[in-house]
């Protein structure tokens, strides 16, 4: 019995998405989209592609959840893209609509899935999931760590000219501009940063990483990143398809790690079979904490906003 992944969005994330999953040969993969043709249009695509690539894998379009009962993970891409100039946050009560109806549909057909959210604002879109599925903390987690890391290794191995596969970093907090990358923890081959390269170019590191969102959308200027959130995601789809037990920075609910509680941040977690299977607390320095509180604060203010909403 193949294991199924159910891919909400059928735009640029969420085809990528279910291109990797079939290039992986992970599961069957059903795209969901409220647009009539399109999922339809892009599962048939990536169907065909199939004998050429060599993946045995169904891949179905839908408009509607029924075909997406039973699956094993639901990874919910679907919402409004970010424009030139808005921040996250503008997006946030618009998105929460798309979530909420998402995780409510998802709930209903495949109720012993595993949430994957990676529509933004993506803190407070996994807080979202998580009050409206009622599933445990260990089965909504948010993609977030694994791009902003993978962003952060891309420019510390291009700053080197070294290979990224030697470039190890850790990049924890909320998604967006209070993201923490841990420098002390960052390396290459075990060699720490401070080592390599002087404080300037650190400091110059770090905030490309946290602006690396808004630097594509800058280019695109009508859409934003896919491929890289796409791979991030599927990185996590299969961790936890095959039991892999990675320890990958993701967005988790918190209930007193790190002085946080009940909001979701990123963290390094062990994502198995089980979901989240374990939260890693780092022993932060107080300027590594003081960041992380900042980062927190960020998200409870759109929770805030969200509850706001939702007892009016």
């Amino acid at each position: 019995m193949r294991k199924k992944v159910t891919v909400v969005g059928a735009g640029n994330v969420g085809a990528n998405c279910a291109l990797r999953i079939a290039d992986k040969e992970l599961a069957d993969v059903v795209l969901v989209d409220v647009v009539d043709g399109v999922p339809q249009g892009k599962g048939l695509d990536l169907l065909e592609s199939g004998p050429i690539q060599g993946y045995d894998v169904s891949i179905t379009g839908a408009n509607d959840y029924e075909p997406t009962a039973n699956s094993d993970i639901v990874v919910v891409t679907a919402g409004f893209p970010r424009k030139p100039g808005m921040s996250r946050d503008d997006l946030l009560m618009a998105n929460y609509e798309v979530v909420k109806t998402a995780t409510e549909q998802a709930v209903k057909y495949s109720p012993n899935a595993i949430l994957i959210l990676v529509t933004n604002p993506l803190d407070a879109m996994c807080w979202t999931a998580y009050q409206v599925s009622k599933f445990s903390k260990n089965r909504v987690i948010g993609m977030a760590g694994v791009l902003d890391t993978a962003r952060f290794r891309t420019f510390i191995s291009a700053e080197l000219g070294v290979s990224v596969e030697n470039v190890t970093a850790v990049v924890m907090g909320g998604h967006g501009d209070t993201m923490v990358p841990i420098v002390r923890l960052s390396n290459v081959s075990g060699i720490p940063l401070t080592e390599l390269m002087d404080q300037a170019t650190i400091d110059r590191l770090v905030q490309r990483t946290r602006d690396g969102g808004a630097e594509i959308v800058k280019y695109l200027k009508t859409g934003s990143a896919y491929y890289a959130p796409s791979a991030a995601t599927v990185e996590m789809v299969e961790s936890i398809l095959k039991d892999k037990k990675k320890v990958l920075p993701c967005a988790a609910l918190l209930e007193g790690e790190y002085g946080i509680h009940g909001l979701f941040a990123g963290v390094p977690v062990k994502l198995g079979a089980n979901g989240i299977e374990k939260i890693y607390q780092i022993q932060l320095n107080a300027g590594e904490k003081a960041q992380l509180d900042k980062s927190a604060a960020a998200v409870q203010e759109l929770v805030n906003v969200i509850q706001s909403k939702m007892n009016a």
